[in-house]
């Protein structure tokens, strides 16, 4: 009886490790089946999401840029970011400025504060963008819709 009740502690205890890991660190591209749906594959797309940063140094710049989005520029050519904007569920807005993503790269853009880099961009936060259950949207300078990734709890395809 004790031994039963004991794997079945650890078999919830494993379920809900992985629950919490499957909600903190999303690989955006895991719903490209459903991605068709809101549009066709972008050029430019979302392509990873760090939300809910680790809960070590809360508030702390270090904790706040463990927490990110990345863009990735999926044609050959480069791709101006100039005047394009990531925002969150609650209104909160990125704004790119002087920006060139080259073809077949990746940039990260990180809540708190740095030095922007051809990989790594900074907001200069101080406070939390990115909630467990969230959605990003990337739009040109334009104002278009290019991506929109949702994650976490309520977020259905």
């Amino acid at each position: 009886m004790s031994a039963s009740r004991t794997a079945r502690r650890i078999a919830a205890t494993a379920l809900a490790a992985g629950a919490v890991v499957s909600a903190v660190a999303l690989p955006a591209s895991a719903d490209d089946n459903d991605r068709g749906r809101h549009h066709q594959r972008s050029e430019v797309a979302i392509s990873g999401v760090q939300a809910d940063s680790p809960r070590r140094g809360i508030g702390t710049n270090r904790s706040l840029n463990a927490e990110w989005v990345e863009i990735t520029n999926n044609t050959r050519r480069s791709v101006d970011l100039g005047g394009w904007t990531l925002r969150d569920a609650d209104g909160n807005r990125y704004r790119f400025h002087d920006v060139r993503l080259p073809g077949r790269a990746t940039v990260r853009i990180h809540s708190g504060a740095g030095r922007d880099t051809r990989t790594d961009l900074y907001q200069g936060r101080r406070t939390y963008v990115w909630d467990r259950s969230d959605t990003a949207t990337l739009r040109d300078d334009r104002g278009r819709t290019v991506d929109i990734e949702s994650w976490g709890r309520g977020h259905h395809h």
